[in-house]
């Protein structure tokens, strides 16, 4: 392998962005079922997601920040649940305010890569039986030829599904009874979850080729980068195939396959293992590991062959923004180290653009900006600046130590 330290350029055309879930910031997403779930009343969710960091409506100032710090690409997902809030009504004003995002960030200088469906659904799909009822298929279908209006130009990167893995993970968790991972590993994921997520992404990808055969269509895979301990190889692969490598396998005919990466899982004979005793963990509970992002990347490369490689989503839930700034160093030495091994990466897409809702709770901080709770005000941190000026040099300094 090549020296990942290199301060070798980074291609051309190279993605240097930031990403968020329009859930996860944009506030009062009523209409959708996570809204519904973090309001019932035996929720068992810490804290809901409420006015999140408002960028429904400071989605120019956001985007201001982002392209004044230097990132050229900005990932951001649209809300099924706002552009169909009731079956069949399909509400003008969000596909236009959707489409003012498109326009706005290309006014900018960033390029948009829009993700059509970020975990959350609209609640009458999840009440009439979610992603395996009769007809679902056709229905998000139907809601991703409405999306024509706000992807049909400008838009280079559509991304069908956030984490398939991760939605089929979920139904999986709500079938134990339980939403948090069990100490053993996460279960097997539900196989008709997993089939229909799967056929949903190839008529999206599809669908979206026939809004403009110009638009690059590919998914994005949640990477837990299964490590074999010796002699384990065999039961990790066997791990691996049906949490994971399956749906890799299904982006063979895309035109790119998003690789998201935080950490990774130690597999032993008997399945899963704890993180090493006195390993450092981020905020989240999980191994400070930026080299997961490496494995990922080769991991994702050898099942899918000649497809492009982007990343995502890679970042560190941490109150320390220096451990963010070398965490991330890391996980690009990395990707400068596939780079020059041959892999075919065309961007790194830090996670995330501001401090967001995690799904339950705002206290893991991903943020490159800091958002402030009362008054929803930006504060770029000092890794924010640092990327930023990455993204304009494109070159990772050399690591002499």
């Amino acid at each position: 392998m090549n020296n990942p330290s290199s301060g070798h350029p980074f291609p051309d055309g190279f993605l240097w962005g930031a990403s968020s879930a329009a859930h996860q910031i944009e506030g009062n997403n009523v209409n959708s079922d996570w809204w519904h779930r973090e309001h019932e009343a035996d929720s068992t969710l810490p804290e809901p997601s409420g006015d999140a960091c408002d960028s429904y409506h400071r989605w120019r100032e956001d985007m201001d920040l982002l392209a004044e710090l230097g990132f050229t690409d900005y990932r951001f997902s649209i809300e099924w649940a706002r552009i169909e809030p009731a079956p069949g009504h399909f509400s003008k004003a969000e596909i236009a305010h959707y489409r003012r995002m498109v326009e706005g960030a290309l006014d900018r200088g960033l390029r948009p890569m829009v993700t059509l469906h970020h975990f959350t659904v609209p609640r009458w799909f999840a009440e009439r039986g979610g992603w395996t009822a009769e007809g679902a298929i056709d229905l998000f279908e139907r809601y991703v030829r409405a999306t024509a209006p706000v992807i049909g130009t400008g838009v280079r990167h559509v991304r069908t599904i956030n984490e398939p893995n991760m939605i089929a993970l979920a139904v999986a968790f709500r079938e134990l009874g339980t939403e948090v991972a069990p100490i053993a590993g996460i279960p097997l994921l539900d196989r008709p979850t997993t089939d229909a997520l799967i056929r949903a992404h190839h008529r999206a990808r599809a669908a979206v080729k026939s809004i403009s055969a110009d638009i690059q269509v590919g998914w994005s895979i949640a990477n837990q980068v299964y490590q074999a301990l010796p002699g384990a190889e065999a039961v990790t692969a066997a791990y691996s195939h049906p949490r994971e490598d399956v749906f890799i396998e299904a982006a063979r005919g895309d035109d790119w396959i998003g690789v998201q990466s935080y950490t990774r899982t130690r597999i032993g004979a008997d399945g899963p293992l704890p993180a090493p005793d006195g390993a450092e963990r981020t905020l989240t509970g999980w191994e400070y590991y930026p080299q997961a992002l490496g494995h990922a990347l080769r991991h994702t490369a050898g099942i899918v062959g000649d497809v492009p490689l982007i990343v995502t989503e890679n970042g560190i839930a941490t109150d320390d923004d220096t451990r963010r700034v070398d965490y991330t160093t890391g996980a690009l030495q990395e990707v400068s180290a596939a780079l020059e091994d041959g892999l075919d990466v065309r961007g790194y897409l830090h996670w995330s653009a501001l401090d967001n809702y995690e799904w339950g709770s705002y206290k893991p901080t991903f943020g490159l900006i800091a958002v402030d709770p009362d008054t929803f005000e930006r504060t770029p941190r000092p890794s924010a600046a640092w990327l930023g000026g990455l993204a304009r040099t494109r070159v990772l300094p050399r690591i002499t130590s």
